[in-house]
């Protein structure tokens, strides 16, 4: 379905920008996002898999790759001779975060968590309907919790996901969750919104969250809250504990050391009455 919802999305756009005097540019940009697009849900990709995937002669694949390996966005690589992105578009989507300081600001808060508690740290926002990790700590144990830089999540069971809900306007709120497919990740999750909005007003109420197995087996997490100068959540910080290594009798020291670090990274944010001590 997101397949042809992309491939609809194309055409639609290529029939509105049928009066413009270079229709062969707008095409061109088209077919340049749509490999950089393809690439980006692969490691590595062939000419081949991308001439099928979007419907592109092999030539013309080939030809736009080049181009964009010339600007330094895409790598081949001298055995397989696939082509994969470089760091160059992470480079570029860094600077694209609405808010690029949330993340500095946090790195060191995060860090610390880790340090402290020995597991993996995530710090997350808001995007369309899910959540987006925009940084991660890694856990100091072989086991943890897989996850990446980029990588996208569900509102609905992650505790990063319930914050900001949570704590989120109520009309905004109603017109996010509109666009949540309340899918059953998980034994434990929560399939529709009259409970998720039980859940989201637990949560405002206790001042965090928790996923409890809900998005990943064997995987608990407890999420906070950020604020910006408006007091609106613009992030949520969470840290996620392999079900073995969770300990429920330090489950509100570990919420105090969240709340400790939101509270600095808000402040320094703007925020003049952090949410969470009224």
């Amino acid at each position: 379905m997101r397949a042809l919802a992309r491939t609809t999305t194309m055409s639609t756009i290529e029939d509105d920008t049928s009066e413009y005097k270079q229709p062969e540019s707008v095409a061109a940009v088209l077919k340049v996002f749509g490999i950089l697009q393809a690439l980006s849900e692969r490691p590595e990709t062939g000419i081949s898999e991308l001439s099928v995937r979007l419907s592109m002669p092999k030539a013309t694949v080939y030809r736009f790759l080049q181009t964009i390996m010339m600007l330094g966005y895409v790598r081949q690589e001298p055995d397989s001779e696939r082509y994969g992105l470089t760091m160059k578009v992470y480079e570029l989507g860094t600077k694209a975060l609405q808010q690029p300081e949330v993340v500095d600001l946090a790195k060191h808060h995060m860090q610390i968590l880790a340090d402290k508690t020995g597991e993996t740290i995530h710090l997350g926002a808001l995007i369309e309907s899910e959540i987006i990790y925009i940084h991660k700590v890694d856990s100091n144990h072989t086991l943890g919790m897989y996850s990446r830089i980029g990588r996208r999540a569900p509102l609905h069971c992650t505790a990063i996901g319930k914050v900001l809900m949570a704590w989120e306007h109520p009309d905004r709120r109603a017109l996010v969750l509109k666009g949540v497919d309340f899918m059953p990740y998980r034994e434990k999750t929560i399939t529709t919104i009259s409970q998720y909005e039980e859940e989201l007003r637990k949560v405002k109420a206790q001042g965090f969250a928790e996923d409890q197995e809900e998005f990943d087996d064997h995987i608990r997490c407890i999420g906070i809250p950020i604020f910006d100068r408006l007091n609106h959540p613009v992030a949520g910080m969470s840290i996620s504990f392999p079900i073995f290594r969770y300990d429920d009798a330090r489950k509100s020291e570990v919420v105090a050391m969240l709340k400790d670090a939101s509270r600095d990274i808000s402040t320094r944010l703007g925020c003049t009455q952090f949410p969470l001590d009224a």
